[in-house]
């Protein structure tokens, strides 16, 4: 009788995810990664595009105010608006980009649009009244002053045994 060699599956195959969307997640992110592979311009699915699209927050509080900042690379100032509306802080913008080459043989254009919304709530210490924002070469920073009432000085609380 021949020797057959039987191995288990686990040992042949890469380790499989846990559960069917985890399984459906790493065959899209196989595919657009093949995808994006092939394509001779700029991705589309890539990560410039997706922080584009959702530019990330740094929040830090300190005993006076709130500042947000974000970078938003090749935008412009005057395609920002930020409002301030029953205690949520908005941010949308829109980022346009055309590039032209001309040569002997042939004639690029290429254009990219992409707009962006982030909301975030304030807390109720904030003075509404005393919201600035500054815009330098691509870092929007919005600092917004708390009321008076909310800063207070910092009192030591005494911690007594048992």
């Amino acid at each position: 009788m021949p020797k057959t060699d039987i191995t288990k599956p686990s040992e042949t195959s890469p380790s499989h995810p846990r559960d069917v969307f985890s399984a459906m997640r790493d065959e899209m992110d196989r595919v657009f990664g093949r995808y994006e592979r092939a394509w001779p311009f700029p991705s589309l699915f890539g990560r410039e595009s997706r922080s584009l699209m959702m530019p990330e927050l740094d929040v830090r509080e300190n005993s006076n105010s709130i500042t947000i900042e974000a970078e938003l690379p090749g935008v412009d100032e005057k395609d920002v608006s930020i409002t301030l509306a029953n205690g949520v802080l908005t941010i949308k913008g829109e980022k346009k980009q055309e590039k032209e080459e001309k040569a002997e043989n042939y004639h690029l254009t290429e254009r990219t649009f992409g707009s962006f919304q982030r909301s975030i709530s304030l807390p109720d210490t904030v003075d509404d009244t005393k919201v600035e924002a500054r815009f330098d070469k691509g870092l929007l920073k919005v600092t917004a002053a708390k009321k008076p009432e909310a800063v207070k000085a910092e009192r030591r609380i005494e911690i007594k045994n048992g």
